[in-house]
């Protein structure tokens, strides 16, 4: 949708960002200490690009993740995707999932699109489009590169989420609850030039020869 922006509205806009310190994940770090979560993707490396087909200008379809090392205490799992660098006052959210089974530790590719999908029962929330699925990266052409932080929440026993939670609701029950926390950052930005396409042609062979 926002690839029919002018460019130079894109442009214009490149330091009208939402920012890291607004992402959940930092939202209960500066509360304390939590124990970490290792989070990772066989789609991308921590800071590399998306692969296009989880994107707007692809399939739109939510790459696979993967955690561990939660708690032995943990009741629950939450999961937020945030754009950091939209040009909003807050992170633009592309996924919520919440009430994951603690002994889940992988959502395969696509688990996010749909409230039902095949072999995969999840609890999933309002992204920043009202819908209750997964919100594929679309950043304003222009406006440079995006970080997109897949945040994954192990929660100790307590108060539960509603149906239609949205992005407040989320940071109020993880707040509350969270005992260990742990990110993923891919990267994607509308108009690569060619080093960047190369650059994510390079992570995608050595994604797939590791």
């Amino acid at each position: 949708m926002l690839e029919k922006l002018p460019e130079g509205l894109g442009q214009a806009l490149v330091n009208q960002r939402a920012g890291m310190a607004q992402v959940v994940y930092n939202h209960l770090h500066a509360q304390g200490e939590s124990a970490r979560i290792t989070v990772s993707s066989p789609a991308f490396v921590f800071n590399g690009f998306l692969p296009k087909r989880c994107t707007a200008d692809g399939d739109g379809i939510s790459p696979p993740l993967s955690w561990s090392t939660c708690p032995a205490e943990t009741a629950a799992i939450a999961i937020i995707v945030e754009d950091a660098d939209s040009p909003t006052p807050h992170p633009l959210v592309h996924a919520i999932a919440v009430d994951l089974d603690p002994d889940i530790e992988s959502l395969p590719e696509g688990a996010l699109n749909a409230q039902h999908q095949p072999g995969v029962k999840l609890e999933i929330g309002s992204n920043s489009f009202f819908k209750h699925a997964w919100l594929p990266p679309d950043p304003p052409p222009g406006h440079g590169e995006h970080r997109y932080v897949f945040q994954v929440f192990a929660l100790r026993p307590g108060s539960g989420f509603s149906k239609s939670v949205g992005r407040s609701e989320f940071i109020k029950v993880v707040l509350d609850r969270a005992i260990a926390v742990g990110c993923l950052i891919g990267l994607y930005e509308r108009g690569l030039s060619t080093d960047g396409e190369i650059a994510e042609e390079q992570q995608s062979s050595t994604l797939s020869t590791a």
